[in-house]
């Protein structure tokens, strides 16, 4: 029986993630700071060794790695690495004991797009300190598995979507009214021409694309793959779209980003920056070639699953 070991393993993909490995007859350990619990109960949970250890101190005491490895897993996968030198920590102490590493990224490693939709191989050009250390640790990890043998993988999820928390909006940020006001067919502004593009994912097509990774080993072993839906939405597309959902004909109106950004807060106008700025729009045909990569949801589906979950929550009002 392999020996899986999850680093943060009650987040998003995680909840979805953990039951699959178990399921599957993997031997799993979960590794988490807190008693957070998964998004969705699953009774796989009941049959998971789970240990709290606060990855920040004991980093910072050099001892997270070695903790790790004496946990003895065959495979780990980290969903939490957020830094080139925490990547480095964690390689040093695992080289040459364990059969694969498996690292979560983003699709923010790319920066601005060039091609779409991008594939992995394209030159990346990250900005903002999220993307430029994920692109830092991609680097790295892909460095490590082609010179010396380190056995890991990259997955790169876009926006994760699922029931039990907010998706990301029609105006590229995380406000919940702007779907209370699709819902009641009221007017909605949005930025610029609302062409700009977002690229969501299940969370549960993510944790399928680790499964994927874990069981082609030898086409996974130092690649990255984009874990997103078949297609990205721009931003007038998915306003409309929600807004038939709720039997309106959509209602928009578009200003320069500038003057739509002086109607937000502050928080909002920042979230939609950070999202349209990089406008992704992600391929998977690497993935669907060497992993069997093949998304249950479209973007659209995804997001109406999360926002049917936000009514019953009484977060989202028609």
């Amino acid at each position: 029986m392999t020996r899986v070991l999850v680093i943060g393993a009650t987040g998003h993909v995680g909840t979805y993630l953990v039951p699959r490995l178990v399921e599957a007859g993997h031997e799993v350990i979960t590794v988490s700071r807190g008693k957070a619990k998964p998004y969705a109960a699953n009774r796989a949970w009941n049959a998971v060794e789970q240990i709290q250890m606060d990855r920040e101190s004991l980093e910072k005491d050099g001892r997270f790695g070695s903790s790790i490895r004496a946990l003895k897993p065959d495979i780990v996968i980290d969903m939490i690495c957020f830094t080139l030198a925490s990547a480095q920590h964690l390689v040093a102490e695992l080289a040459g004991h364990v059969s694969h590493f498996l690292h979560t990224g983003t699709i923010w490693t790319h920066g601005h797009p060039v091609v779409v939709p991008t594939p992995e191989d394209a030159a990346k050009r990250p900005f903002g300190d999220y993307g430029t250390q994920k692109a830092a640790i991609e680097t790295y990890l892909l460095g490590q598995a082609r010179t010396r043998g380190f056995p890991a993988t990259l997955i790169h999820p876009g926006h994760i979507v699922g029931p039990g928390w907010a998706p990301l909006n029609p105006a590229g940020n995380f406000n919940t009214g702007v779907f209370s006001t699709l819902a009641r067919g009221e007017g909605l502004a949005l930025p610029n021409f609302g062409l700009e593009t977002v690229h969501h994912v299940h969370a549960d097509d993510v944790a399928a694309m680790f499964m994927g990774a874990i069981a082609n080993w030898s086409a996974s072993v130092g690649e990255s793959f984009h874990a997103v839906s078949a297609g990205a939405l721009s931003l007038r597309g998915y306003a409309e779209s929600v807004s038939r959902w709720f039997g309106h004909e959509p209602n928009l109106s578009f200003l320069p980003f500038d003057a739509w950004a002086k109607t937000q807060t502050t928080e909002d106008a920042e979230a939609t920056w950070e999202h349209i700025a990089r406008s992704p729009n992600c391929s998977i045909a690497k993935a669907q070639r060497l992993l069997g990569y093949a998304p249950r949801y479209t973007s659209l589906q995804a997001i109406e699953e999360a926002v049917t979950w936000l009514i019953a929550d009484g977060r989202v009002h028609a």
